[in-house]
């Protein structure tokens, strides 16, 4: 079995012709056709059926793909990280990170790398922690920035960060910044929250269940920058990581409510997957992000997979 068969037999599955993969390869129909046939012959079953003027993968060429997608992703690391391992500062570093993280935390870090390793290659993903934790298991990244990771031996935090979640009004006249409030005065407030699969609007839900009351109404937005306007202009109250209202909070336009449990302290999570070293620039990235003695992240002294 070969990377070009492989290669061709996903090529295929992409694109559903053997003709439109020679040309997404640059070879002839015949070589498409050549390296099915041997693929199919080394694995003694069909992977893929004509179909028409194309082709139709087979159940075992579905249970086959992501394997191969795998395989060839793997190997793709492999290369890059022995060209990194000459020269670390010009390769490259894959990240995914949850909105807050993403849009708040990272980005002043992200700068500061690239000022220090020009020629470093620098991706990120932003998305909801179950985005997040599928990219990282399926080797689309190589760290991912969220809340703690799902449990398990698939993943392993490399260093954290804290992130403090507080509630968050409109500032009144002559606002203080913060102000303590009862059961009773959060029980008449409109909640807004963020959508399904964020770990933000969980842990609001969470809060309201623990503290024994509900919100007069809740209202779903779907980005911080949503929640913050909305909160502003007096539309209700929100549960937001710190790191994304700083601004807001120091210039007097939010204050915070403090009740029973709150603020919650949670810390942001650099991880990995487990058992595997980290490629020389990613290394790199962690070890920059750790540098900061005042507002960086902290190495975790001895990683281990979640639990």
């Amino acid at each position: 079995m070969t990377f070009n068969q492989l290669k061709t037999f996903l090529a295929v599955v992409d694109c559903g012709s053997v003709s439109e993969a020679a040309d997404r390869l640059f070879v002839s129909p015949p070589a498409v056709s050549a390296a099915l046939a041997s693929l199919q012959a080394e694995l003694g079953v069909t992977l893929v059926a004509r179909l028409g003027r194309g082709v139709a993968i087979t159940p075992a060429g579905s249970v086959f793909a992501p394997y191969a997608r795998g395989v060839l992703r793997v190997a793709e690391e492999g290369v890059a990280a022995a060209r990194e391992a000459l020269d670390p500062e010009s390769g490259r570093v894959r990240l995914a990170a949850v909105t807050t993280a993403g849009e708040h935390v990272l980005p002043r870090f992200l700068a500061s790398f690239r000022a220090r390793h020009p020629h470093a290659e620098v991706s990120l993903e932003v998305g909801n922690r179950e985005r997040l934790w599928e990219l990282l298991a399926e080797r689309e990244v190589d760290l991912a920035i969220g809340g703690r990771p799902p449990g398990g031996a698939r993943f392993v935090s490399r260093a954290t960060r804290p992130n403090v979640l507080v509630l968050v009004a409109a500032a009144g006249n002559g606002s203080t910044g913060v102000r303590e409030v009862s059961l009773a005065e959060l029980s008449r407030q409109v909640l807004l929250l963020r959508e399904p699969g964020s770990g933000t609007r969980s842990t609001a839900v969470e809060l309201f269940d623990e503290l024994g009351i509900s919100p007069a109404a809740t209202l779903t937005l779907g980005s911080n920058g949503a929640l913050r306007e909305s909160v502003q202009v007096g539309l209700g109250i929100t549960l937001i990581s710190r790191d994304a209202v700083a601004r807001e909070l120091e210039e007097g336009t939010l204050e915070e409510w403090r009740c029973p449990t709150l603020p919650r302290h949670r810390a942001w999570h650099l991880v990995s997957r487990a058992g595997e070293e980290l490629a020389p620039t990613a290394g790199l990235f962690l070890a920059h992000v750790a540098a900061d003695p005042e507002d960086g992240f902290v190495l975790v002294a001895a990683p281990t997979a979640a639990g």
